[in-house]
């Protein structure tokens, strides 16, 4: 496969996990938690890196998935605390990602790792960086890394789908029904940390916000149904990694932020056309016969 091929299937599976965990955020009102995690998990890869030595594999998702769920945790904690949600989610995600870079100023003679390639990512580098099995390699790390979590990510959806439109939808009912709420945002929020980690090296701690949050935003305007949703906002992902990779290659600029562009720009577009909740549309609605 082609240098370029990597790099397109590395960020349409970007697209497709964030897009597919996003579209549960977007519905719960939980867009800024995404920015919140997205940034914490820094301290739980560096975390990882003291522990394993090793900056890939199981470790470093374990990593994440820990700090991740901590983050939840602690926003959730100051919340009931009496501190505002908002407030809570600053506080918390400013000091762990501060410590995160405070740990690798600490160890960067030691770990590849430095604040830029956290932040941005780099897409470009992903084809070289290849996993071998008896000497033959079998393709880029973060093909593999990315195809697991979307594994993950599917198995838990279609496995609590229900669980999770319902308690998404009403939470009020989904306590009523038994569900067990706590454990089902519990679980969303580890599907989003692994997701975070495993576009590390892709878009970056900052840009994987937008492939979270701006898939699922475009994706609501267009549909009411969370099935048609999940498909469309993976599908904007894959669409916004393309444009974006295209854009990056004429203009010679930087992939993840060309693509973060893209999302952007389909959803100011969709927010005028969509059939669904387009402004366009309001606006024929609204105008006499």
């Amino acid at each position: 496969m082609s240098y370029t091929m990597w790099i397109l299937l590395t960020a349409s599976l970007v697209g497709i996990n964030c897009g597919l965990v996003g579209t549960f955020l977007v519905l719960r009102k939980m867009s800024m938690l995404s920015d919140a995690i997205s940034h914490s998990v820094l301290l739980g890869i560096v975390g990882a890196y003291m522990v394993s030595h090793h900056l890939q594999g199981v470790s470093m998702l374990v990593g994440a998935l820990i700090v991740g769920l901590l983050t939840t945790f602690l926003v959730q904690w100051l919340h009931q605390k009496g501190v505002q949600n908002d407030a809570a989610i600053g506080v918390v995600f400013t000091c762990l990602f501060a410590i995160g870079v405070v740990l690798i100023s600490l160890f960067a003679d030691r770990v590849h790792l430095d604040v830029e390639h956290a932040l941005m990512g780099e897409i470009a580098f992903v084809p070289w960086d290849v996993l071998e099995v008896g000497g033959k390699s079998i393709g880029p790390k973060a093909i593999w890394l990315l195809g697991f979590v979307l594994a993950i990510n599917i198995f838990c959806i279609v496995f609590a789908y229900k669980e999770f439109k319902i308690s998404s939808f009403d939470y009020e009912m989904a306590v009523t029904l038994g569900i067990p709420v706590v454990l089902i945002h519990y679980v969303l929020m580890g599907m989003l940390s692994l997701t975070t980690v495993a576009s590390f090296d892709s878009v970056g701690a900052i840009l994987v916000v937008a492939m979270l949050i701006v898939p699922s935003a475009t994706a609501y305007l267009w549909t009411d149904r969370l099935s048609v949703m999940l498909i469309c906002s993976a599908l904007i992902g894959v669409l916004a990694s393309m444009i974006g990779y295209m854009i990056a290659t004429v203009f010679n600029v930087s992939i993840s932020g060309a693509i973060a562009v893209s999302t952007g720009v389909i959803f100011f577009i969709s927010l005028w056309i969509a059939p669904k909740h387009g402004l366009l549309r309001k606006w024929l609605k609204k105008s006499p016969a």
